[in-house]
């Protein structure tokens, strides 16, 4: 029974989750909080021996609630995620660099012909066969093979590419989820930290205010972090999606200019 391979996209975005786990949680424990710390003691002596002070804000105590170190971790992840599909991205772009097909200016392909140019193709390394460009082209040949009809071959072409960029669409949805999650996490941070502040509202009462901007500095600062992150990750999500449009539209054009217009039915 033939073993069941496990996508390497998958295992990858496993084990940059893990890692992105592992390395903001340890910067977090030994940078960002005890920094935080130090910086909130020393801001509550000042506070205490000067009445006008007023509390500057550090980015230690900006960044430093579970929230923020979530919105991170996720960032990260994303990220390597969308360093591993720019990097397939370019992979494919290489090959609009080379001549697939060995096709002098003016030669035509006859539909005996499709049978030599295929070897072509398939003479390429297996992990460049299974790349866009490659396959367009074989199944370009195959169907003029088969049709003889030029202009059943373009449309199959232009279906298929249009499919290819459907696809890729699709496999941005996880990148998306993470950029729609991370201001999730910072909404759920203010809701925490409103809670936490409504709970000690007798003491605000009491003239001890000191929890209440606490909570509420947590509140605005999840958001606050949240809103940067998610940002940030949607302007790379969207030069991402413009780089595959124009990886599809590119190929398409040179199945259309290398290969299809050589080809001749009689």
């Amino acid at each position: 029974m033939k073993k069941k391979n496990i996508p390497v996209e998958f295992v990858y975005q496993l084990f940059a989750l893990i890692i992105a786990i592992i390395v903001v949680h340890a910067f977090y424990v030994a940078v960002v909080r005890p920094n935080a710390a130090e910086v909130i003691a020393q801001q509550a002596l000042e506070a205490q021996a000067n009445p006008d002070y007023v509390r500057e804000r550090s980015t230690w105590v900006l960044i430093k609630d579970l929230e923020q170190e979530s919105c991170f971790i996720l960032m990260f992840w994303a990220l390597a995620i969308m360093g591993f599909k720019a990097r397939l991205l370019l992979q494919e772009r290489m090959l609009l660099e080379t001549d697939l097909v060995a096709i002098a200016e003016g030669m035509r392909i006859l539909p005996e012909d499709t049978r030599e140019f295929a070897r072509q193709v398939q003479a390429l390394p297996e992990h460049q066969q299974k790349l866009m460009l490659p396959r367009a082209l074989l199944n370009a040949l195959q169907r003029f093979s088969s049709t003889r009809n030029i202009q059943d071959v373009a449309s199959s072409t232009h279906t298929q590419f249009e499919s290819e960029a459907e696809q890729l669409e699709s496999e941005l949805s996880m990148i998306r989820y993470i950029s729609w999650a991370i201001p999730s996490i910072g909404f759920i941070g203010t809701v925490r930290g409103i809670g936490e502040a409504l709970a000690q509202a007798d003491k605000a009462v009491q003239g001890d205010i000191a929890g209440v901007t606490q909570s509420l500095g947590v509140a605005f600062n999840s958001t606050f972090i949240a809103l940067l992150i998610s940002i940030f990750l949607m302007f790379l999500v969207h030069q991402l999606q413009l780089l595959q449009e124009r990886l599809v539209f590119d190929s398409e054009n040179y199945a259309n200019n290398k290969l299809i217009r050589h080809m001749k039915s009689d």
